[in-house]
């Protein structure tokens, strides 16, 4: 079969490589579709992911397709369903896993290689994460699980309730998807971005307000003097992993509010915080990673129930061999969202 293997910075091959032998409790799915996302790119730009990819490695997390063969034991599946497998599943027994904190699973098991005519689902993930595609919601949409599903998790555990004024800071997919569900569940939001494209999104999602980096001459002063009495956000989601703007959104969120790191830095990255406005301000800081099933669950009834659409967010279609043209263009910001990668075209 063709499949993209990563093998290191910036290097991407596509590749004739065996088809994957299912052994039991496993399934083989012939990809449909798999999205690009951000968490790729970096992965691309820095060439490995500490917790999910180590080069080299077949490549990819974002899926749907088909059932080609099911392994001994595989229950409640068969050749040719509809399905989208998600990209890990926890073990269940761990003490984090105890404490329904799945996302920390002490053996949290990954599994790549989406962009591929086929991939392997590992049992785990055929118990725990994989879910049959009704007739009526497509390849794209059901691929948008897993991003959706991250999404989800970080409101839950910032506590963000109707009402609240909740800043973006961040512009890519999941900048947007943050956007997007905040605003249906009766926030004020107030997106933080760089590039015009990201302003024209950003609106699309439902921001109440933008604020463009580049137009403003301090990020944090800008979002406070539109927020209600100008006291800061209630809750700020920092969704682009880097340390300037982690250190933006403590001083952007008001006093008792919430800081919420859900982009994660580069591996060995340092920040600088005024311990002074954390202790005095009672600022909450929380950072969240990952899914869970619970929420992977939900987030599929979301795009069940068509509320979230894969054409809000994928802006284009490439074949598998033009897999590192998409990922180089992505690198320079160019403006789209989400390219939808065809195998087998």
């Amino acid at each position: 079969m063709t499949a993209a293997v990563l093998y290191g910075k910036e290097d991407v091959k596509i590749e004739k490589v065996p088809i994957p032998r299912v052994e039991d409790g496993e399934v083989l799915i012939k990809v449909q579709v798999a999205l690009t996302c951000g968490t790729d790119v970096k992965v691309y730009r820095r060439g490995y992911h500490a917790r999910m990819i180590v080069p080299p490695a077949l490549f990819g997390h974002e899926l749907a397709g088909v059932i080609e063969e099911v392994g001994p034991s595989v229950r409640h599946f068969k050749k040719g369903m509809r399905v989208v497998a998600l990209n890990s599943a926890p073990c269940g027994r761990c003490f984090y896993c105890s404490k329904h904190q799945e996302n920390l699973c002490e053996d949290l098991l990954f599994n790549n290689g989406a962009y591929a005519e086929y991939i392997r689902i590992p049992k785990r993930i055929v118990q725990a994460n994989m879910l049959s595609i009704p007739d009526y919601v497509s390849y794209q949409d059901a691929a948008m699980v897993e991003p959706l599903a991250c999404v989800l998790r970080g409101l839950h555990e910032t506590g963000v309730e109707i009402g609240d004024t909740v800043a973006v800071i961040g512009g890519g997919p999941i900048g947007l998807m943050f956007v997007q569900v905040a605003h249906a569940i009766g926030c004020n939001v107030i997106a933080v971005v760089k590039r015009d494209s990201q302003v024209t999104a950003a609106k699309r999602k439902g921001a109440n307000d933008v604020v463009q980096i580049t137009q403003v001459a301090d990020p944090v002063e800008a979002v406070s003097a539109i927020s209600p009495a100008k006291r800061g956000p209630d809750v700020v989601i920092e969704a682009v992993g880097r340390p300037e703007a982690w250190e933006w959104a403590v001083n952007m969120v008001r006093k008792g509010g919430t800081v919420n790191f859900f982009g994660g830095c580069a591996h060995g990255t340092k920040v600088q915080l005024d311990t002074n406005r954390l202790h005095y301000s009672e600022v909450t800081l929380k950072a969240t990673f990952h899914h869970t099933p619970e929420t992977v669950r939900r987030a599929f009834a979301l795009i069940a129930e068509k509320k979230v659409k894969g054409s809000d967010y994928i802006t284009g279609e490439a074949p598998l061999s033009r897999l590192h043209d998409v990922l180089r263009h992505m690198l320079n910001r160019n403006g789209d969202i989400k390219t939808a990668i065809i195998p087998g075209h």
